[in-house]
């Protein structure tokens, strides 16, 4: 997969990968427009030298978008979706949310699987949680998780249409079942989840 660079960290790099020192020619050019400007035609000449930089900046720039090479510090993520459906508040620092939130970051760091979440805005209801869970389906997110009690509820309910998906939910109250992991809500929460997702993640590449 192409990684596209920044300009300014193709600027940064001192344009190394082109062959080109771009520093010397843009020098070369202001010169030439200087030049062009104490000569007997002024400002004529010096538009002349101008489009002709126009036209070596775009050819400088097209050629870093085809021919330069991925940039390793990039990061690499695979084929598998872990998101999250959250409460209103999303994942407000000091909530639930905000520890599954960091469990999955820890395990997309070991996994390279890519970690999204989405908040249920309005009522905060199984029945209008309902359609936020279905559009993680139809994202076709391989692995969801679940915090707040609308959001465990709708997941809990409506698991069972998705057999493909490997749910977690945060709850305290209830056990595991077939196809729904539970993380209960204490002082190892985040490391439970990164566990979990861990294990759903080699599930879903197995």
């Amino acid at each position: 997969m192409k990684v596209r660079r920044t300009w300014r960290e193709s600027e940064r790099d001192g344009k190394k990968d082109s062959g080109v020192d771009w520093r010397r020619a843009a020098a070369r050019v202001t010169a030439a427009v200087a030049a062009a400007l104490r000569g007997p035609r002024g400002w004529a000449a010096a538009g002349v030298v101008a489009v002709v930089a126009l036209a070596l900046v775009g050819v400088w720039l097209l050629d870093d978008d085809e021919s330069t090479p991925p940039d390793p510090r990039a990061r690499q993520y695979t084929e598998v979706d872990a998101c999250l459906l959250t409460g209103e508040k999303g994942i407000l620092a000091g909530t639930p949310a905000a520890t599954v939130w960091q469990g999955m970051q820890e395990a997309s760091l070991d996994t390279r699987a890519r970690v999204t979440y989405i908040p249920v805005m309005g009522p905060q209801t199984a029945d209008n949680a309902r359609p936020f869970f279905n559009s993680l389906m139809q994202r076709q997110c391989e692995i969801v998780l679940a915090v707040g009690a609308p959001q465990v509820e709708v997941t809990r309910a409506d698991a069972g249409k998705h057999r493909d998906v490997r749910f977690i939910v945060v709850d305290d109250e209830t056990s595991a079942t077939d196809g729904i992991a539970v993380a209960k809500p204490d002082a190892r929460l985040k490391d439970t989840i990164a566990d979990d997702v861990r294990q759903a993640v080699r599930k879903v590449k197995a």
